[in-house]
């Protein structure tokens, strides 16, 4: 076998090898949950439980909002007011903590996780 031929063989062979463990390290992230509840209650007293949300994506709260929530999920989450995780007046809510709104305050509507 030529030489040249050989060291084509050997960049290929690493260069699939690359593009493998790309692959490979894209997908895994796939399925990733916040291990735990986030529990909330709504505007209408209504008592709520997610079981570990996935922690990519925009998370919808109930239509009437929350006024409580409760991160007992072994990430961070952010609460928003809107229903699409955009806008002013987020609230940062560390895993094991609790957020109870004033009664003024509008109903936090949605979440998203950090991570």
């Amino acid at each position: 076998m030529p030489v040249i031929a050989h060291r084509r063989r050997r960049l290929g062979i690493a260069a699939g090898t690359v593009l493998l463990t790309l692959t490979v390290a894209g997908c895994s992230g796939l399925g990733r949950t916040a291990v735990g509840p986030i529990a909330y209650t709504t505007e209408r007293d209504v008592e709520i439980t997610v079981n570990s949300p996935p922690v990519k994506g925009c998370h919808r709260l109930a239509p009437s909002g929350a006024k409580v929530v409760s991160n007992g999920t072994l990430v961070d989450i952010i609460l928003y007011r809107t229903r699409n995780c955009t806008g002013p007046g987020t609230t940062y809510l560390a895993k094991s903590f609790t957020d109870v709104n004033a009664a003024s305050a509008l109903p936090w509507r949605s979440y998203s996780t950090v991570h």
